[in-house]
C-alpha cells in the first residue's frame, strides 16, 4: 500500500472492533440519545486520525530544525512568561504558535469557565477517581494511544508515578480561579502540553516503530478530541454514578471550560462543544471506531496499579501503601466490570471501595450543597483532597509538567 493510500483512506485500527465499542457504550447511547449511527461523522473520525495540530506541528519542526527560522527552546518559555515581543526576532513558527494561542475565541466566557472550575474542584476526590479510573485505566482498554504511551515510556516503570502527577497538576491548574486568562497557570500549562504533544508527533510520526498504516498519526484529532471527552463527559457521568449530584447548569459551566481548554489544545472546533448530550454522542461514535485492546493496555494498567505502592503519604505510610491499590481494584469494579478488567488483566475485586464512597457523596451534594456553610465545608474538604493528592505524587518534590526535549 501506498503512503498516499495509507494517508486518504482510514488507518486500519478504524472500527476495528466496532461490536465491542458499541457494548462498552450503551450508556454513552442513550445519554447521547444516538438512535443510528451517524456515518458522516464516523467518516470525519476516521480521517481525521490523520490530522494534527498544524500551528504546533510547525513549532515542532522549528524546535527541532538546524536551520536560520529554528526555534530554541529558551524563546518559547520566554513568550510563554512574557508573550511574543519579549522574544526579539522572534522566528516564524514561535510568533504563529503564540497568535494562534492569543486569539482567544468570542464564545469563551471568564465568568463561566471560572465557575465549571469551581464546580470541578468541589467534586474533590470523585474528579480524581473517576479520572485515574474509568478516564484513564478504562480508556487503556483500547489500542493507538496505549501504544505510543509505552513507546514513549511515558507511564511505565518508573516514570508512571511522574507522569501521573504530572496530569494531576495540570487538571488541577487549569481549573483554579482565572487560571485559563493569558498569565494564568493552567493557560501557560496547556500551551506548554500543546506543544509537548507537537513535539512527540514530530519524533514519531516517520519512526519505524511506529505502524501508521495501522494506528494513523502518532497525536491526532480524533484521539485528542477522544481524551478530551474523558474530562468532560465521562467525568460527568462518572460522579453521578459515585452519588454527586450535578445540575445543568453545573454541567454546562465545567463543559464551557473544557471546551477552551480543548480549544487551546488545538482540538478541531466542531469537536468542542457546549452541552454533555452533545460530548456523549461524539463519545459513542468514537468508541464505535476502536481497536481491540492490546498489550500495552495491560501493561500501562498494572503498572499504575503498583505505582499506588510508591505514592508518598504523610500518615501510615505503609499501611495506605497496602490500602491505596486494593481501593483501586475495588472502584475499577463497577466501572470496567469484569470483562474490562479481564481485559486489562486486572483481577477483580467486590466493590467494596465504591460502596464505601456513596454514603458520604450523598450526605454532602444531596444535604451539606443546600447551605452556604454546607457548601464552604465541602470547599475545605476539597481542597484538602487536592492538596494531599500533590503530596502523594510528588512528595517534597516542586510540581512540574514535563520536560520538553528538542
Amino acid at each position: 500500500m501506498t503512503d498516499q493510500l495509507v494517508r486518504t483512506a482510514p488507518p486500519t485500527r478504524f472500527r476495528a472492533a466496532e461490536d465491542r465499542g458499541a457494548q462498552i457504550g450503551k450508556l454513552l447511547r442513550v445519554v447521547g440519545r444516538v438512535r443510528e449511527v451517524d456515518e458522516d461523522l464516523m467518516t470525519r473520525i476516521g480521517e481525521r486520525h490523520w490530522a494534527v495540530d498544524e500551528p504546533g506541528a510547525r513549532l515542532a519542526a522549528a524546535v527541532r530544525s538546524k536551520g536560520p527560522d529554528r526555534v530554541r527552546l529558551e524563546q518559547f518559555h520566554r513568550a510563554l512568561a512574557h508573550g511574543i515581543e519579549a522574544v526579539p526576532d522572534a522566528p516564524p513558527a514561535l510568533r504563529e504558535f503564540f497568535a494562534t494561542l492569543e486569539q482567544t475565541p468570542d464564545w469563551v466566557d471568564v465568568d463561566l469557565m471560572n465557575r465549571g472550575g469551581e464546580v470541578y474542584r468541589r467534586l474533590g476526590r470523585n474528579a480524581g477517581d473517576v479520572l485515574l479510573q474509568l478516564s484513564l485505566i478504562g480508556g487503556y482498554r483500547f489500542g493507538g494511544p496505549t501504544d505510543l504511551l509505552v513507546a514513549t515510556g511515558g507511564l511505565t516503570g518508573d516514570m508512571t508515578r511522574r507522569r501521573l502527577a504530572e496530569t494531576q497538576q495540570w487538571s488541577i491548574a487549569v481549573t483554579e480561579h482565572d487560571a485559563m486568562l493569558r498569565d494564568g497557570a493552567g493557560w501557560k500549562l496547556t500551551a506548554h502540553v500543546r506543544l509537548m504533544h507537537a513535539l512527540v508527533n514530530h519524533r514519531y510520526d516517520d519512526h519505524p516503530d511506529w505502524d501508521s498504516a495501522h494506528w494513523g498519526r502518532p497525536i491526532n484529532q480524533t484521539d485528542q478530541a477522544a481524551t478530551l471527552g474523558l474530562f468532560t463527559g465521562a467525568l460527568l457521568l462518572g460522579v453521578r454514578a459515585l452519588g454527586v449530584r450535578v445540575t445543568r447548569e453545573e454541567s454546562l459551566a465545567v463543559m464551557h471550560l473544557w471546551k477552551y481548554v480543548g480549544w487551546l489544545m488545538g482540538v478541531d472546533d466542531d469537536w468542542l462543544f457546549d452541552a454533555e448530550r452533545e460530548q456523549h454522542r461524539l463519545n459513542y461514535h468514537v468508541l464505535l471506531a476502536q481497536d481491540d485492546v492490546t498489550e500495552a493496555g495491560a501493561l500501562l494498567s498494572q503498572s499504575i496499579v503498583e505505582a499506588q505502592t510508591q505514592l508518598h503519604f504523610r500518615r501510615f505510610a505503609r499501611f495506605q501503601r497496602w490500602y491505596a491499590p486494593r481501593r483501586l481494584l475495588s472502584m475499577l469494579r463497577p466501572f470496567l466490570g469484569r470483562r474490562g478488567l479481564a481485559d486489562l488483566r486486572l483481577p477483580a475485586r467486590l466493590p467494596w471501595a465504591t460502596a464505601m464512597v456513596l454514603p458520604g457523596n450523598l450526605w454532602r451534594y444531596r444535604v451539606l450543597m443546600r447551605t452556604a456553610a454546607g457548601r464552604r465545608r465541602i470547599d475545605r474538604w476539597a481542597r484538602a483532597y487536592r492538596d494531599e493528592q500533590m503530596y502523594r505524587y510528588f512528595g517534597a518534590d516542586a510540581p512540574d509538567v514535563g520536560r520538553l526535549d528538542a
